[in-house]
Formats: C-alpha cells, structure tokens, sequence
C-alpha cells in the first residue's frame, strides 16, 4: 500500500512539474507571440522575457518583428517607348500588427509573399510604363522605387505589414531586344563619330584655308618689303654714282668701260667690232683720257 500511495505521489509530482514547465515560454527580443485559446486570439505578447499560459489550452504563434525582405525576380516590364525588359525587386517589410497578420494570412510569410507579390509586379508595370529606359538608369530611378512602394503599402497595411522600402536591383534587356539595341546603339555611336570626323575635316580645312591666307599675306608683305628696300637700294646706288660722277667724271668714266668689258667679253660671247670702236676707246695709246679727247673732238 505504501509503495503504490508513493508510486502515484511521483507520478503526480512528475506531471505538476510537466504542466509547470509547460507553462513557462520565452519571448525573444527579435519576435512577438500571439497566445491563441480556444482558436481565438487571447493575448499579444510584444517584450521579451518570461511569461506564463495555460498548459494544454493555450497555444502560441511566433511571429518574427526583424526588419525581413523577399526577392521578385525577373518581371518582364514594358517601358513608353515599346521595348521590355526584365527586372529584379527587393521588398523590405516588417510585421507590425501580428492580430491581422494571422487573421489575413495564418501568419504565414509564404503566404503573405505570394498576396504581396502580384501587387509589386503590377506596381512595377505601372511605373516604368511611364517612364523610358534611361530614366531607369538616371536619378529618377530613386522616385521610381519610393512610387512602387507607395503602391505596395495599402495592401501590405491589410495584411499587417508596413513597406519599408522597394529596391530595384537589375534591369536587363529581355534576350530577343538585346541584339536589336545593341544594334541601334552601335548605329548612333558611328553616326556619332562620322558627325565628329566631319566636322573635324571641316574645322580642318578652316585652318588650312586661315594657314595658307596668313602665308600668302606674309609673301606679299615680305616681298613689298623686299622691294622697298631693293628700290631704296636702287636709290642709293644712283645717287652714290651721280656723286662720283660728279667729283671725278673721268674716273667714272672708266669705271663705267671697265663694268662693261666685265660684262661683255671674257663670257664666250663673239664681237663683231671696229678696233677703232668707241668701246675700245681706253685701250688706246695716248695719254689724254677718252673723255678730254671726245670733248676736244666735239669742240672742233
């Protein structure tokens, strides 16, 4: 009798300590747990620490409070010009009212990414079909993703969560596009560079043209100069010989036959002349200059 009475004591103080233990839970710093009894939804427990249930009639639901994110990958998007692309998004959220995220989607984040998702691929259509693809590379692509999310967050609100942020992380052309712009920006980038040798050979040509003005302006002036000078030159040479003409006419006289048997003979040229020529008048002999015997001459 008494080893039974002690077996059912163990046995009793073994289930108090079960149902003890099974009423003590923990709440992480990183998660909120919902108490459900009965099916409904009894408490909310948001703080960390220790807490106590009903063993075998309550029941919790962990929710994560973490900032999270899920990824919608290739979405093939068409831009006002025509052309489609494909397009990856990240969608930063968090749960903030975890009542109607288990009454929305049985606090499930599957479940919540596949109502989420639909709505970020239609918000993604929307907003680049009003935009060309260059404003998706440009700054505008930063009001791009805050126009998405602001279209996100009214059904995430009625699933209990808030939209952090919606990032855009590629835009790619779609395979059978890709060849076509490759193409069309190959084009441009030539007729680019055809304008560019143009109008350099026209900026060229300019130059040479401005070149070859300033060379001919230079001949002219230098050969102006050149017979400025040469006639200044001229000038002086006369005037030097009217002066020596002047001081000493038999002098120059001779000076004149001389330049002129210098420049006459001794050069393989044949003369057909009178000895007693006039031009041979200083090879005479006689000690009167040419000069006085023509004066003599023409006074007799």
């Amino acid at each position: 009798m008494n080893a039974t009475m002690k077996s059912a004591s163990l046995i009793v103080l073994a289930v108090l300590v079960l149902l003890g233990f099974s009423s003590i839970y923990v709440v992480d710093q990183r998660e909120q747990v919902l108490v459900i009894r009965f099916g409904k939804i009894n408490k909310v427990v948001k703080e960390p620490g220790l807490n106590f249930k009903l063993p075998l009639l309550d029941e919790l639901v962990r929710i994560d409070k973490r900032i999270l994110y899920f990824d919608t990958p290739n979405k093939a998007v068409q831009v006002i010009d025509g052309r489609r692309y494909l397009v990856d998004a990240i969608t930063v959220f968090k749960v903030v009212d975890p009542v109607r995220f288990r009454e929305r989607v049985g606090a499930s984040l599957v479940r919540a990414k596949s109502r989420l998702e639909p709505r970020i691929e239609a918000a993604l259509r929307a907003v680049y079909g009003r935009r060309t693809f260059d404003a998706a590379l440009s700054k505008d692509r930063e009001a791009m993703m805050g126009e998405i999310a602001d279209m996100v967050r009214p059904e995430a609100q009625e699933l209990g969560i808030r939209v952090v942020d919606v990032r855009i992380r590629r835009t790619d052309l779609l395979p059978e596009v890709l060849k076509d712009t490759y193409e069309r920006m190959s084009a441009e980038r030539f007729a680019e560079a055809a304008d560019l040798r143009a109008r350099g050979r026209a900026r060229a040509a300019k130059i040479t043209a401005e070149a070859d003005r300033q060379k001919v302006e230079m001949i002219a002036n230098a050969q102006k100069q050149a017979e400025m000078i040469r006639g200044e030159g001229d000038a002086e040479r006369v005037k030097i010989f009217a002066e020596a003409f002047t001081k000493d006419r038999d002098f120059f006289a001779f000076w004149r036959s001389m330049k002129a048997y210098e420049d006459g003979l001794g050069k393989g040229m044949n003369m057909v002349i009178e000895p007693d020529s006039e031009f041979f008048r200083y090879f005479r002999n006689s000690t009167e200059s040419p000069l006085s015997e023509q004066k003599r001459e023409s006074s007799q």
